[in-house]
């Protein structure tokens, strides 16, 4: 009997692309009316290319930015990006369509409710208090709680399952991500449902293919009354 329902963060109860994508685009604009001597597509091209080096979650990434297309921090320049990325981003740290119906009617059910997130602890909760969905989770598992542990690794999720007093399979992962957030909860033995309204890479040749599939998170309270 499923007691137990854990969540993914980003891009599952979150838009983070969107998010990431317009305020990344807001800070480059920035930078350039500031006196940055770049083209804009070119120095998106070039950020996004150290995100995937240093991580998307990396704090210090316009620093790493000017430095490598200047030779140097300008702090003008600097400034202005961060203010122009945290005001935008600010405004886009709503959840998704139809989270906050669905985590009530959880909750009335009487679900447990997780969040398992790969982000780091500050930032995790930050996203969820901008949400105002923090008190839906009796527990939240970040990087930090999990040891710098990321998911596929078993041990966010057997954290997660410890603190809510549930066995794998008395729970259901939900997330975006077939590699990391499916197949890790997969491995354990937990029923796995994917995001697609949040999927964006596509399943690499390891992958563990989910037990469902959804396009609104609301399709989850149907799969739960089957199951």
């Amino acid at each position: 009997m499923i007691k137990a329902v854990l969540f993914d963060l980003d891009n599952t109860l979150l838009d983070f692309l969107r998010m990431k994508n317009t305020s990344v685009d807001a800070a480059v604009s920035a930078m350039i009316d500031a006196g940055l001597p770049m083209e804009k597509n070119k120095a998106l091209k070039m950020l996004w290319e150290l995100y995937d080096d240093y991580g998307i979650e990396y704090g210090e990434i316009m620093q790493k930015f000017l430095k490598k297309t200047l030779g140097e921090i300008d702090y003008r320049m600097l400034a202005r990006g961060i203010i122009a990325y945290r005001r935008v981003k600010s405004s886009f740290l709503e959840p998704y369509p139809h989270v906050v119906p669905t985590l009530i009617r959880l909750k009335e059910r009487g679900y447990k409710l997780a969040v398992v997130s790969d982000a780091p602890r500050m930032r995790a909760w930050l996203r969820l208090a901008s949400m105002k969905i923090t008190d839906f989770f009796d527990v939240v598992v970040t990087m930090d709680d999990s040891n710098g542990k990321l998911k596929p690794d078993p041990l966010p999720y057997t954290i997660a399952m410890k603190k809510l007093g549930m066995k794998p399979e008395q729970s259901v992962f939900v997330g975006d991500n077939t590699n990391r957030d499916i197949t890790g909860a997969k491995k354990l033995g937990m029923v796995t449902v994917l995001a697609k309204y949040g999927e964006w890479s596509k399943p690499g040749k390891n992958a563990k293919m989910p037990d469902y599939s959804i396009k609104d998170i609301s399709e989850l309270l149907k799969i739960l009354e089957k199951i």
